[in-house]
């Protein structure tokens, strides 16, 4: 009896023993990441603000202020202002236009998914002589080569300008009735500035403090200076990517040399094939 318990303290022993050393292992190799990561932030701010220079930590607040210094916050708020607007005046409030919030919050992370891996990181091509080669994936690629350049991290206003269009058609004419199409107009202005403010926050010099925000913050991370075929979602970590299989330990992956070389050989085949080359 007393030897079969030894043996199977025994073998408890070396499991949580081997789970130790995965454990450790796994933190140290998370660690060197981060570090890498580190080194290449590093590295931007001496290119952008000389090689004595460094950028001072970011409050909350100068961040806010920053934030509205571009022009998509502007061109957002003001959409999402004239639909609040637009919504208290028009009343008829009924349950759908409580469901219809929840249903948009919860598919917003696949919706980004979807988005990053499918127009931003599209590959450019050419079919015959016409250049395919949106203006959203070509100011992406930029923004991948120099993720410390502000005004690429935010959506470009000549694009903006159409989505909004395209959002309030589908929002006055694709609903049964205007009060729930307004409701839908008021969560794409909540959903967009919130998607604008944490990406800028991520890329800017405010460091996270919360927990939630720094799992988000090294998510975005991770993508920049890791591996660029993962960690697509923005606002959060490890929803829609875990789903959808891009979500692994940072361990697992090889750090990418193209991670801030975004299909730049491709565009540059793009436009070589175009000059004749």
């Amino acid at each position: 009896m007393g030897t079969s318990r030894d043996k199977s303290a025994g073998e408890l022993e070396v499991i949580m023993g081997t789970l130790r050393e995965r454990f450790a292992a796994r933190r140290a190799a998370e660690a060197e990441v981060e570090g890498r990561a580190r080194a290449r932030v590093k590295a931007d701010e001496a290119a952008i603000t000389g090689a004595g220079g460094r950028r001072r930590s970011l409050s909350l607040g100068a961040a806010w202020l920053a934030f509205w210094r571009h022009p998509s916050p502007w061109l957002i708020g003001t959409m999402l202002l004239a639909a609040v607007t637009a919504r208290i005046i028009a009343g008829d409030w009924r349950w759908s236009d409580a469901w219809l919030p929840a249903v948009m919050i919860a598919a917003f992370p696949f919706f980004e998914w979807v988005v990053h891996v499918c127009i931003l990181h599209w590959r450019p091509r050419r079919l015959g002589r016409m250049r395919l080669d949106p203006l959203l994936a070509r100011k992406h690629r930029a923004h991948h080569a120099d993720p410390r350049d502000v005004p690429l991290v935010f959506i470009p206003w000549q694009a903006l300008i159409w989505l909004i269009a395209g959002y309030t058609s589908i929002g006055l004419l694709a609903f049964p009735r205007l009060g729930l199409g307004l409701t839908f107009l008021t969560m794409i202005g909540l959903l967009g500035l919130g998607y604008e403010w944490t990406h800028y926050l991520i890329h800017s010099d405010y460091r996270p403090v919360s927990r939630i925000y720094r799992a988000v913050w090294r998510n975005h991370r991770l993508h920049h200076y890791k591996n660029e075929h993962y960690w697509f979602t923005v606002t959060t970590a490890g929803t829609a990517d875990r789903v959808l299989g891009t979500h692994p330990g940072p361990d697992a992956v090889a750090t990418s040399p193209t991670v801030r070389d975004l299909h730049a050989r491709e565009a540059a085949a793009v436009s070589n094939s175009a000059l004749g080359h």
